[in-house]
């Protein structure tokens, strides 16, 4: 839907629009250019930025298409001081004696260079992993090889198997913590310990009555899936005494829940935990490390407030809410501040990931009747043209001389309705049917681009419905399962042209074959809207595709992004169309503050996904090579369409899964 433009429009109006500074966390910025930035250390900080459109063609200069998938690493570092930095500030500033960890849950994003970003830094920082499968806890346990003293949090459900690798990797000399979270797995514990002469720290998850927020509110509370109850704790504490393995219960941890957008839940759940702790020393159990598990959360829509895809408290209240309740209830009870150990996976890495694709075209509903096609409707048969049709030729002349929108549009509507039915009983000719659908689309255009206060409810989304759809090279399931999967909303917006109005509106649609596969909910700065403002697609040079509903032609790229995609994303998408992995590139910062390429990692090729599903890639070669030879053979095509046919097959398989 086109806007009015305004001739005064800067990159920072383009900025303000997007909400960028609402949601971005000091990390993305708008340049004099009109592109957007990406400050892994602030705005603030003295350093270059890295253009993010720049960054793109020299992707392509090096052969790396969109869709791409760009990792900051040094926001990942930042995020982590920021995190280090809250809480020390916290125990400084209250005279808390016992230390702070932050372990890192894998599961929140596998990928190997992530993982490796954050293990190095927490040398420095001395922050730790969480495992929560046999997989993860391998990878782990070889993340953290030549790292003793760095912690290993074993999470999950447990077998023997999963228990006696965390026995021998405590006794090889390793800093590993298993979590009991079942009553069953207290008799692997002793089984294993007693099999190897060894006994590791470990903790139990304790099942705490406190209740969550958000999405995951229900994985918490007595019917939560993790933890053992209060009466299952103390039989836990007694059978460990008297098998005498109480001396290596260490830790007590407890699951909030993810994405905790209201920092009264953790106020709730941080009192309910400590004065169990202190009830476990009071018992007898040595105990010193509380473990407060995740639910540290990310502002995605950038409202600061306490709904899903939001928060109302900032990093540093949430370590001093933290700090300022285990110490009172732990000094009321006279019981030694234990080390806190904090399980923040999406608060590090969410912002770091941005996924960039282009544009392929848009499909545009007519904005103004065609003329031609209304005169050919009301001409083709004089004697018989349907009432509908005048209606909505009545309707349009109603609406250009200042008749009442809402009437107009209720006239319109129902007038469509009218002749869609007459077509399907062969009372109205096809011309009088696409006559009807233009008169009714450029009335829906006209009265969305009035503003006119006072329209009834049902035509609130109007703008929306008459809106654009942008084809965009991703796909939704892949790349971006949770705005499919949960109704995540994620910040949107060009990376380029800022410094231009953009005119038209509309939503994104991805290339798999899914009518869900589309982003239709946008963090604007005044609200979360249905559709996102979007620039003509400029016919160019470059790229090709069908533009403005228009016919095939050469389309100038137009590159969009989607931010704060760092977060699990990348693991929980799927293969919906065999569409693969994409390209993902780590972009850093060198010491002169300059950016490079750290790492890229190329994404699926086709006879990577083929194998996914169990199809030899080398056997369907042999057996379409045999059927091209076929063809030509019995003259179906030519020779030279034949090698044609076998050039696109073997490049076909060795190429990338996304349009090209």
């Amino acid at each position: 839907m086109a806007t009015h433009p305004r001739e005064d429009w800067t990159p920072e109006d383009g900025s303000h629009l997007y909400g960028l500074e609402h949601w971005g966390g000091g990390y993305f910025d708008v340049s004099a250019e009109g592109t957007v930035v990406a400050r892994p250390r602030g705005i603030g900080a003295n350093h270059p930025g890295i253009d993010l459109l720049e960054v793109v063609r020299g992707l392509e200069a090096r052969d790396i298409t969109t869709p791409v998938v760009l990792r900051f690493d040094d926001i990942i570092a930042h995020r982590m001081r920021h995190l280090r930095e809250a809480f020390d500030a916290a125990r400084s500033e209250a005279g808390y004696t016992g230390g702070y960890r932050g372990v890192y849950p894998i599961k929140v994003n596998q990928q190997r260079h992530v993982c490796e970003v954050i293990r190095d830094l927490g040398r420095e920082l001395d922050f730790g992993l969480e495992a929560g499968s046999k997989p993860e806890l391998l990878a782990g346990l070889g993340l953290t090889e030549g790292l003793p003293s760095m912690p290993l949090v074993c999470n999950g459900f447990k077998d023997a198997e999963f228990v006696e690798t965390v026995v021998l990797a405590a006794k090889m000399g390793r800093n590993v913590l298993p979590v009991v979270e079942q009553p069953h797995e207290l008799d692997l514990l002793a089984t294993a310990a007693a099999a190897h002469d060894s006994l590791p720290s470990f903790g139990i998850r304790a099942k705490l009555a406190a209740g969550g927020a958000g999405r995951w509110a229900g994985s918490v509370g007595f019917r939560g899936k993790f933890g053992l109850s209060v009466a299952q704790i103390l039989h836990a504490v007694e059978l460990l005494r008297g098998r005498d393995l109480l001396e290596g219960l260490k830790m007590l941890h407890c699951h909030i829940g993810s994405q905790i957008y209201d920092i009264r839940a953790f106020k709730t759940a941080i009192s309910e935990l400590t004065h169990l702790y202190v009830e476990m020393v009071r018992l007898g159990a040595p105990m010193g490390i509380l473990d407060l598990g995740g639910g540290l959360g990310v502002d995605y829509d950038g409202s600061a407030s306490a709904t899903d895809s939001s928060i109302n408290y900032t990093l540093e209240q949430y370590a001093s809410e933290i700090v300022y309740r285990v110490q009172s209830i732990c000094d009321d009870a006279d019981v030694p501040h234990p080390d806190l150990i904090t399980e923040s996976g999406r608060a590090l890495v969410a912002h770091s990931g941005v996924l960039v694709f282009q544009a392929l075209g848009s499909r545009v509903f007519p904005e103004e009747p065609d003329e031609a096609l209304v005169e050919r409707a009301l001409t083709t048969d004089v004697d018989d043209v349907p009432q509908p049709l005048l209606d909505l030729v009545g309707a349009w002349g109603s609406l250009l001389e200042g008749g009442d929108p809402a009437e107009v549009y209720q006239d319109a509507e129902h007038a469509l309705a009218e002749v869609a039915g007459l077509f399907n009983l062969g009372y109205a000719r096809i011309e009088a049917r696409a006559a009807c659908e233009e008169l009714y689309w450029a009335i829906a255009h006209r009265i969305a681009r009035m503003d006119v206060e006072g329209l009834p409810d049902d035509l609130r989304d109007l703008p929306e419905r008459v809106g654009d759809l942008y084809f965009c090279n991703f796909s939704l399931f892949q790349s971006l399962i949770d705005a499919w999967a949960i109704d995540q909303v994620f910040p949107v917006m060009p990376i380029h042209r800022l410094g231009e109005r953009p005119l038209r509106r509309g939503t994104l649609v991805d290339i798999t074959c899914d009518s869900d596969g589309k982003l239709d909910h946008f963090p604007l700065a005044t609200e979360v809207a249905r559709s996102l403002p979007v620039h003509d697609l400029k016919v160019g040079s470059h790229g090709h595709g069908s533009g403005n509903g228009g016919p095939a032609g050469d389309i100038e790229p137009y590159y969009l992004a989607v931010f704060l995609t760092g977060a699990y994303q990348e693991t929980l998408g799927d293969l919906h169309n065999l569409f693969g992995d994409t390209h993902a590139v780590h972009v850093r910062l060198d010491d002169d503050g300059e950016w490079e390429f750290a790492e890229v990692i190329e994404g699926d090729t086709v006879r990577d996904v083929l194998g996914y599903v169990q199809y030899d890639a080398g056997v369907l070669r042999r057996t379409l090579r045999k059927e091209i030879e076929r063809a030509v053979k019995q003259d179906h095509i030519t020779l030279d369409e034949g090698v044609s046919m076998r050039r696109f097959l073997d490049d076909g398989i060795a190429g990338y899964t996304y349009l090209e």
